[in-house]
């Protein structure tokens, strides 16, 4: 199979990962946002999609974008903030 390498393919790529594990884990994503606990809550999901992401996307371009970290922001965040929290 052949590696993803243009920004687009890479970008989608990661916002279907953050988006599964949006759908997959709300509950803990609720937690996370209203403990202010989000990464520690969803450690063993993100290091599985990141590991997903980085073997399914060429390595220089991984090495020049953001788009995992991105889509953390813009999917769990963004989407998954709707929760009240003292913080955010």
């Amino acid at each position: 199979m052949a590696l993803i390498s243009t920004n687009e393919q890479a970008r989608r790529l990661a916002r279907t990962i953050l988006s599964d594990i949006l759908l997959y884990n709300q509950a803990k994503v609720k937690e996370g946002i209203e403990k202010d606990s989000l990464f520690d809550v969803l450690s063993e999901e993100l290091a599985e999609g990141r590991k997903y992401y980085e073997s399914m996307v060429d390595t220089a371009l991984r090495q020049n974008t953001n788009f995992f970290n991105e889509a953390v922001i813009d999917v769990l965040l963004k989407q998954g903030g709707k929760h009240k929290s003292d913080i955010w």
